[in-house]
């Protein structure tokens, strides 16, 4: 496991950076529109080119991977390059494609992700639909070139390439306040070709230079789409999900959708920093040990990385449910975000983060299916966790309003997981399951104890120190602090396996 350790360690370490200025750009959001029309209708039409294309995107990148590796190693690198060059050039043509096709049906589309826009809030949104739209050929290269970094052990490039865009949108909200909301759409649009600017010159490091290329008989190709088709269904099924709750949402007054978006992005950190991190590595690998017949070490594999997942994201859900709401206030809680969108958001923060485990390890055992090449598992379970979704969300926010839908989409999440797992056993016998158990209990009692602890603890010091911006980090930052002490004591007492694999990851970090 040591180049597991190694990479996730650096994909880790550079992911801090990235989404620390992607929180500084939600918080210069928040603080320039707060909860309100223009941040819902900005969000929305940000969300529209990552819902069409993200799916493909990724579908293509969960084929591209184990395809090049078997093209480079039967037919030479100069072929598997112009295989990249083939893929390449067949996404540019389907964005175009998709983008035309935006341009035209703006306004039916916009009825089917947001169906309770209406009037000036439905005018506005197919102006700034409009514009961000072109965004998804930026969204469609980068993908391609995220896949061939990857595939070359190149983790840190990909883990940056919102760094830039971040800046980007950032300046251009700044300018927004002066010049109107147009001034951010724009400068969003421009944020989103960095992610193509950016990987370039590195993807031209390794040896890869864009040349058109269109060969529609390619075996090689044939064999990527016969993969690709069950992947992107069971991919969409979360832009679906995505998609659902804000449309829902749309209908359910002003500041429902901002308050879903800004509950959501801080969940993303935490499966950016560890989620993706480890399953980012552990694909790759996975997919040579499945061919090479490898069972032993690739059931270790299976365990390891789903322990880790449980130990490191568990008391992270806790945490974030025990002290939504003063994590909420401190982050965003400035000029037009106020009392009322604090308290919309922490509630949603809370429903996501009772299903925080169930994605991450979801996104590891869909990865296992995968290096399998078994496509069709977690297309129909991803079918299913989006059928009960739905059912979820129609039920829960009659009752609940927009927490209903946060839920809806975690509990979800979380029965799709144990079906996989299920499945998983099936299809390969026992490879470890009983361990997995074992320490999720471990984990979760852990967790509990120290959510208990730190809420104490923070009470405590909160009404101690008194209201103020710096007493409020220092209750926050001593409460989560001490809880994280706790929670490391008891799992060290517990003796799981896995801390060993966390200590080196914590230890690659800090050399770094």
């Amino acid at each position: 496991m040591s180049k597991v350790v190694k990479y996730a360690a650096s994909l880790m370490a550079v992911t801090i950076v990235a989404k620390v200025v992607g929180f500084a750009r939600e918080q210069v959001l928040s603080y320039a529109y707060g909860a309100s029309m223009y941040t819902d209708i900005y969000i929305m039409a940000m969300n529209i080119p990552n819902v069409i294309f993200a799916a493909i995107g990724a579908a293509l990148s969960t084929t591209f991977i184990p395809i090049y590796c078997d093209i480079n190693e039967n037919q030479g690198e100069k072929e598997a390059k112009k295989f990249t060059n083939n893929i390449l050039t067949i996404v540019l043509i389907m964005c175009l494609i998709i983008v035309i096709l935006g341009l035209i049906f703006t306004k039916p589309m916009l009825k089917v992700f947001a169906f309770g826009f209406s009037g000036q809030t439905l005018s506005i949104a197919m102006d700034f639909t409009r514009i961000l739209i072109g965004s998804i050929v930026f969204i469609g290269i980068a993908n391609v070139l995220t896949s061939y970094l990857q595939v070359k052990n190149n983790f840190t490039i990909p883990g940056l390439i919102s760094l830039p865009q971040n800046i980007i949108v950032i300046t251009a909200i700044i300018i927004s306040i002066k010049y109107g909301p147009y001034a951010m759409v724009w400068g969003t649009l421009i944020g989103m070709s960095m992610q193509v600017l950016f990987q370039l010159p590195f993807a031209y490091k390794e040896g890869y230079k864009i040349k058109p290329y269109l060969n529609l008989k390619d075996e090689s190709l044939k064999k990527m789409l016969i993969l690709t088709g069950p992947v992107l269904i069971g991919v969409a099924v979360h832009q679906v999900n995505t998609m659902i709750d804000k449309s829902i949402a749309s209908t359910l007054g002003e500041g429902a959708i901002s308050a879903l978006n800004f509950a959501d992005r801080l969940n993303s950190f935490v499966l950016a920093l560890f989620i993706t991190s480890i399953a980012a590595v552990i694909y790759p690998m996975l997919s040579k040990l499945s061919t090479s017949k490898n069972k032993e070490v690739f059931e270790e594999y299976i365990v390891k990385s789903s322990n880790s997942i449980i130990l490191l994201v568990m008391p992270v859900a806790v945490g974030a449910i025990i002290l939504a709401k003063p994590i909420v206030k401190l982050l965003f809680e400035r000029g037009a975000f106020d009392d009322t969108a604090t308290k919309m958001t922490s509630i949603a923060l809370v429903m996501y983060s009772i299903g925080l485990v169930g994605y991450g390890l979801r996104d590891i055992i869909n990865k296992v299916f995968y290096s399998l090449q078994d496509t069709k598992t977690p297309m129909i379970y991803g079918v299913i966790a989006m059928g009960l979704n739905i059912i979820f969300n129609i039920v829960l926010s009659r009752f609940m309003g927009h927490a209903g839908l946060a839920l809806g989409t975690s509990l979800s999440a979380i029965i799709c997981t144990i079906l996989l797992y299920i499945n998983l056993g099936k299809k390969i016998g026992n490879f470890g399951q009983i361990n997995i158990i074992k320490t999720f209990i471990k984990s979760l009692a852990a967790s509990i104890i120290m959510g208990i602890i730190t809420k104490y603890v923070y009470n405590y010091i909160d009404a101690m120190v008194g209201v103020s911006l710096i007493n409020s980090i220092i209750s926050l930052g001593s409460s989560v602090l001490i809880g994280a002490i706790v929670y490391a004591a008891i799992i060290i007492i517990l003796k799981v396996d896995e801390v060993s694999m966390i200590k080196d990851i914590i230890k690659q970090k800090f050399n770094k």
